[in-house]
């Protein structure tokens, strides 16, 4: 298995949906008018007086996001990158089929990665009332009906006009929001923490974009509202960690320790590279690869509800949903858990057995705009049901995780609901740390 992940994920890379920024799917532009900026020796007051515009004032977890002249700047600050704007190399295509395919009763049954951890019997414990999780994204649709979305809360951090509580960005926050908290409401699917209560925080836009400074001011934000967890499945890699990448780095580590320090758990995605992260001495993941992040691998089975190895029974696997997914990245110390995120049978595509089902099955929204090459509103969204897999589909199992110990332990700080997850996770019999770190995600004994 994970020589074929090798030798194919060049050719798949981008073609499954596991990170909105995936690995070598991403391109990434320095702004000439946006920077990030260390606070330490410059004050907002400074930064307005020679004419630079304070976009975020992040100054207690240690920068700004700023805009204006390089020259002007230089004048203050003592130490300042350029913004990134992350980008996809165009269209990702999705792993997935059409919804249609499917009964229109409910879709629980798809739903194998709420099955291996048990989430039914977790939820005689709790669904994770009195907790919050912000997902940090491409959109959250609040008008899916298995969704309940926090719009008063819900921000848009992209500044393209299109409000917040909705896919503008598209449809992969809307999926990662399922994960976490689709509603125990008799239809469609069911989140691992149903009663959590869900904020978008919106950083790609309809665009495609999002920046480095916009995904920091969304950790900040999310801290700032009590969220229990803040769920990251996007990411850049390969960056080098010389240069921009030290800088970014350690901006980056002021503010996840921040968000650590006011009790927000990070969990994010690890990327879909098949990457060993911990031998890669020359580059570095972000944001996975952070201080304080809980960093996921994905795992996924071959043969849910179809007959991959051949013997005629559609009830067995040919790998368990417990076996890394081909795509993963991997390293012992770079990967805290490793949970259900999807795992495709590469050559059982286009070949009309519903190789699909190994995929993550969960809400998705597709938005309408008034005009598709200059849109200004949306007017529609179609609301349904679809999979996707990758490392964007494992962390938001877990930020649900983190939202179920959170609401059976509410004096539990951010440190103490990861301990209890890392302690409770086990490495798969015939598989070692590398892909896993702690081990697997085992929610019902973290409770």
């Amino acid at each position: 298995m994970v020589e074929k992940s090798r030798r194919d994920v060049m050719k798949f890379s981008g073609a499954l949906l596991g990170g909105i920024a995936v690995g070598s799917t991403v391109t990434a532009a320095e702004n000439t008018d946006r920077f990030i900026v260390s606070a330490n020796g410059t004050s907002a007051s400074e930064l307005a007086d020679v004419g630079v515009t304070v976009d975020y004032d992040l100054s207690d977890a240690g920068l700004f996001v700023v805009s204006g002249a390089e020259s002007d700047l230089q004048r203050v600050a003592n130490s300042y990158e350029p913004d990134v704007q992350i980008s996809l190399d165009g269209d990702v295509e999705r792993l997935a089929a059409d919804p249609s395919s499917v009964a229109d009763e409910t879709y629980s049954g798809l739903q194998w990665d709420k099955s291996v951890q048990n989430i039914e019997g977790a939820h005689e414990r709790t669904k994770g009332e009195g907790t919050r999780v912000a997902i940090i994204d491409s959109g959250v649709a609040s008008g899916h009906p298995d969704l309940d979305v926090n719009e008063r809360l819900s921000f848009n951090f992209t500044g393209d006009g299109f409000g917040a509580a909705n896919p503008a960005g598209g449809d992969h926050g809307t999926h990662v929001g399922g994960i976490v908290g689709a509603s125990d409401n008799g239809q469609g699917v069911i989140g691992t923490a149903p009663e959590t209560e869900l904020v978008d925080c919106r950083v790609f836009s309809e665009a495609g974009g999002a920046s480095f400074g916009d995904i920091l001011a969304g950790v900040v934000y999310s801290a700032a509202i009590g969220a229990d967890a803040a769920n990251l499945s996007l990411g850049a890699y390969p960056v080098p960690r010389q240069a921009i990448g030290e800088f970014y780095g350690k901006v980056l580590n002021k503010v996840m320790t921040y968000a650590n320090s006011h009790g927000t758990v990070l969990t994010i995605a690890a990327g879909n590279d098949a990457a060993d992260l911990q031998h890669d001495k020359n580059f570095i993941s972000l944001p996975n690869e952070g201080a304080q992040a809980l960093s996921v691998s994905a795992t996924g089975p071959i043969g849910y509800l179809w007959d991959a190895d051949g013997d005629g029974d559609i009830t067995d696997f040919e790998e368990p949903p417990e076996s890394p997914a081909f795509y993963t990245n991997y390293g012992t110390n770079a990967i805290t858990l490793g949970a259900p995120g999807g795992d495709a049978d590469l050559d059982a595509i286009d070949t009309g057995v519903p190789w699909f089902n190994d995929l993550v099955f969960n809400t998705v929204a597709t938005p309408v705009f008034d005009d598709e090459d200059e849109p200004t509103e949306i007017v529609d969204t179609a609301y349904s049901y679809g999979w996707k897999a990758g490392t964007s589909m494992a962390a938001p199992n877990v930020a649900g995780a983190v939202a179920l110990v959170k609401s059976a332990n509410p004096n539990y700080n951010a440190n103490r609901v990861e301990s209890a997850l890392e302690r409770a996770a086990d490495v798969p019999d015939g598989y070692d740390k590398t892909y896993y770190g702690g081990g697997f995600l085992n929610v019902v004994d973290a409770l």
